[in-house]
């Protein structure tokens, strides 16, 4: 599963050059937020299919197209509705539907399917991070580079966070032991809901964690 929490980190708004917050700056970081989350779907789903399950490549998943991988619940209305309750936006691509029993490997071919997702946003963030500094480009074309790098490091690092049912919980399933994997289970339970509530419940403890880490990451890329 893709998402994305929108707050403020350090990395801020200052790889924009000629422009703070603006409509355009907006509609621009909504574009490359889509073009990202769509090849994190994909690679959920290509992967799958390698391993197996051609579950998600029956349901046209395996696509370029973001339409296919956009939920109207989770997309559109769960950060609207966390924006009228006053709390950081949360939004979330459709999940990939995965048949669990047809995965190779079991627990480990479930993390590496969930850990292809992240991966693919951190190879992107490292791709568009080189061609920032090979090259010399200013005004737009910076400003498109740099929020890739942006926006797929923050998926990267948020996405890798071990809470059901984010990717790194597969991760953390595949080796950990019986009572903690009963745990996550329990909590996977609730879905994406119960992700959002520990989130309200504890982003004063995780927000910290993720803004260190986004800002390590991104200046290791660029």
């Amino acid at each position: 599963m893709n998402l994305f929490l929108f707050a403020q980190t350090s990395i801020g708004t200052g790889g924009f050059q000629n422009f703070g917050i603006s409509l355009y700056a907006i509609g621009l970081f909504l574009i490359v937020l889509l073009i990202s989350a769509t090849l994190h779907e994909m690679m959920h789903a290509y992967v799958a299919l390698k391993l197996g399950d051609d579950l998600a490549h029956s349901h046209g998943r395996i696509s370029l197209n973001p339409l296919v991988h956009i939920d109207p619940i989770l997309t559109i209305g769960l950060p609207a509705v966390l924006l009228l309750l006053g709390q950081p936006p949360i939004l979330a691509a459709k999940p990939v539907p995965i048949n669990t029993s047809r995965i190779e490997g079991g627990d480990n071919g479930l993390a590496i399917v969930g850990i292809s997702g992240p991966l693919t946003n951190l190879a992107l963030a490292f791709i568009f991070g080189a061609i920032l500094k090979l090259t010399s480009f200013t005004g737009v074309t910076y400003d498109i580079l740099w929020l890739f790098v942006f926006v797929n490091v923050s998926l990267f690092v948020f996405n890798m966070l071990p809470i059901p049912p984010l990717d790194g919980s597969r991760v953390l399933y595949a080796v950990a032991p019986e009572p903690v994997q009963r745990f996550m289970r329990q909590i996977e339970a609730f879905g994406i809901f119960g992700l959002v509530l520990i989130l309200m419940v504890a982003y004063p403890i995780i927000y910290p964690m993720l803004d260190r880490a986004n800002e390590i990451i991104f200046d290791l890329v660029t």
